[in-house]
């Protein structure tokens, strides 16, 4: 099979054929469809998340059919369509694990860091990880739900009811979780990058009531924020932009430095938390969502060669919505 691999954190992925792999216990041989392209992975490939098992083949918004079962994986049939998230294992016995918070254990593995994902021909996943996909979107459609549909979910589910939310960061996750605030009632208020006009007319077109540069004050108080730009300068604005009670939620899994900030952008209850990972709960929760609600992702579908190109343009901020590789 064709796969890109990370060598060196800092280089470019490199294009191989290696053998296929084999499914071991538990563990589904998936042939993948399409992988999404996320920040995550740039943090991974540039080096910002520290711990990668090497040789690596990144990429965790995977979608494939089941091609074969190690012993005891009977969660999918063979030839049934899987999506493979971030989280990939759990030891199933910490205080975490065993009181629903899954997505903290200390001995977790992680699709495309610590385990090997996506931006490959196939791959291997623990069939208790894998989600069942809702019909009515195809494979490169379907790719980002598994990372920035998730992780907006579980962060939009931290802001509570509130009514009036904050997107920063109007890229892959913003845009997903945007129409899911929608179809719940809440008013959508969109922060992009200064001069990023097509993110800004991709939040009008998804229902957001203003859209404007990160660096603005909205036009009224909002109840929550949710920060995706990994951008710790980021983090003041939000707290200022919020109101009495209100949150702000950080969801990437890496940002910058936070720059100090005078208390009063704090007091009268705000709160300031982050998300970290996903639960599978929360898989099952938002892919069921998105069976009831049609979302529609706005995606840049390229061939599996072009990686390279894709982390790039990310990195520029040339993306609007979301990436996709796929492998045919």
């Amino acid at each position: 099979m064709h796969a890109m691999i990370l060598e060196r954190p800092g280089q470019a992925l490199r294009l191989v054929e290696r053998p296929i792999p084999q499914p071991g216990p538990g563990q589904l041989l998936i042939r993948v469809a399409a992988c999404g392209v996320c920040r995550t992975d740039l943090h991974v490939v540039d080096g910002e998340l520290t711990e990668p098992h090497l040789p690596l083949v990144p990429g965790h918004e995977i979608v494939g059919r089941v091609a074969a079962a190690g012993a005891g994986a009977e969660a999918f049939a063979i030839g049934q369509r899987v999506g493979v998230p971030w989280l990939g294992w759990t030891c199933g016995s910490c205080v975490y694990c065993r009181s629903g918070r899954e997505n903290l254990c200390s001995a977790a593995r992680f699709t495309g860091y610590t385990v090997d994902g996506g931006y490959a021909d196939y791959t291997v996943a623990d069939h208790r990880f894998c989600l069942a996909l809702p019909d009515g979107y195809s494979d490169a459609a379907a790719a980002p739900l598994l990372c920035a549909g998730l992780i907006g979910y579980r962060a939009l589910s931290m802001a509570g009811d509130a009514e009036r939310v904050g997107l920063y960061g109007f890229g892959a996750a913003a845009h997903i979780v945007a129409q899911v605030a929608r179809s719940e009632g809440r008013r959508v208020f969109a922060f992009t990058r200064p001069g990023d006009t097509a993110a800004a007319e991709l939040a009008r077109s998804l229902g957001a009531v203003w859209a404007g540069s990160s660096l603005e004050a909205p036009p009224e108080p909002l109840d929550a924020a949710l920060l995706f730009a990994p951008v710790g300068a980021l983090v003041p604005q939000a707290l200022a932009a919020v109101g009495k009670g209100g949150r702000v939620i950080c969801a990437g899994i890496h940002m910058s430095d936070i720059p100090s900030f005078p208390y009063h952008l704090l007091w009268e209850e705000r709160v300031l938390r982050s998300v970290a990972n996903l639960t599978r709960a929360d898989g099952e929760a938002f892919l069921g969502l998105a069976g009831r609600v049609t979302i529609r992702t706005t995606t840049d579908v390229r061939p599996l060669a072009e990686a390279n190109r894709a982390l790039a343009d990310l990195r520029d901020g040339k993306i609007t919505g979301a990436v996709v590789l796929v492998t045919e």
